[in-house]
């Protein structure tokens, strides 16, 4: 066989690999502007739908009649636009899935597609339980600090003129009042829902990690302090410039964060009690304690002493001349 021929041998795979990841890519991409399509043909109702938070919050803070506006004639279109994107790709992630794991199944063994199945499955789950949890607590709490926080100094001069008997008629000065954008108001319901969406994958992204042997419980736990500090950067830069949500986003992340550890754990006593069926260690070990073994034997080695020996019989050698 000629050089040329061994080289059109081992291209062929990748070419047909690439081939394979075009057809992937395309249905991806259909089943996308599908999903786009048919949320954009029902934009103003799921516009309605995400704009309920700030609606109640108008409601409750006395305005019989919410209204929203906006102010230049190609914003609503681009707000519809957005909606259907976002939720184009909520309805299309299933096919997006299962394109993904049609391309990576080929290259897995069984164990490795029972293990990595699951995770595929719980992920969209995981994103629509953030989600939900942020549109239905997180931003009407958000919404209703907001604007209370405006509304905070007219009832409080309302209380001042009841008790002062002092009529509430101004002589002069403005009135301030909320004319809320439909694209701003939408942003930060969007931002939200994206925000906890993702940040609810973090237990199903650090066991995989821990299936996949590139995160331990021990180094979860060791770890625990910097991730506390990445959790409230995280929580000051996706949510609105309140205290509030930022604590209900860090704490909601860092008790994901220690669900994940307890996950990663199992996932390891999982590992050893293969280990143990299969003879590779004993009843009271873990594979999991052999990095700490191998450090140990190696600090203990007679080896490593006869090295330290000789180089200090060396070095006094050396000293002598």
């Amino acid at each position: 066989m000629s050089q040329t021929e061994e080289i059109e041998d081992s291209s062929a795979p990748l070419i047909e690999h690439l081939a394979e990841l075009r057809t992937r890519l395309i249905r991806s991409v259909m089943a996308f502007i599908v999903g786009m399509i048919i949320c954009f043909t029902f934009g103003s109702q799921i516009l309605d739908f995400l704009l309920i938070p700030i609606e109640e919050s108008m409601r409750g803070l006395g305005n019989e009649d919410p209204v929203m506006q906006y102010t230049a004639p190609q914003e609503y279109f681009f707000t519809l636009i957005r909606i259907s994107m976002v939720g184009g790709f909520m309805l299309a992630f299933p096919v997006i899935g299962f394109q993904l794991w049609r391309f990576v199944a080929p290259g897995l063994y069984r164990n490795e597609r029972g293990a990595f199945l699951p995770f595929l499955i719980a992920s969209p789950v995981m994103f629509l339980i953030g989600a939900a949890f942020a549109h239905l607590f997180v931003v009407p709490l958000a919404m209703t600090f907001f604007l209370g926080f405006a509304d905070l100094p007219s009832y409080l001069a309302a209380i001042v003129a009841d008790e002062s008997g002092v009529s509430d008629v101004k002589n002069g000065g403005i009135d301030i009042v909320f004319n809320g954008k439909v694209n701003e108001t939408l942003d930060i319901t969007l931002k939200m829902i994206m925000a906890f969406g993702l940040c609810f994958q973090l237990p199903v992204l650090l066991t995989l990690m821990g299936k996949a042997g590139l995160a331990s419980s021990r180094g979860l736990r060791s770890t625990r302090k910097y991730a506390i500090v990445a959790i409230l950067v995280v929580a000051a830069l996706v949510t609105p410039p309140d205290v509030i949500t930022q604590i209900i986003l860090f704490t909601v992340v860092y008790g994901l964060y220690e669900i994940s550890i307890a996950l990663v754990a199992y996932v390891e006593r999982q590992k050893d009690v293969a280990a143990r069926k299969e003879g590779i260690i004993g009843e009271d070990e873990s594979l999991f304690d052999l990095d700490d073994d191998e450090e140990e034997d190696e600090e203990e080695d007679p080896l490593f002493e006869d090295f330290a020996d000789e180089d200090a019989d060396e070095s006094d050698k050396d000293d002598k001349k």
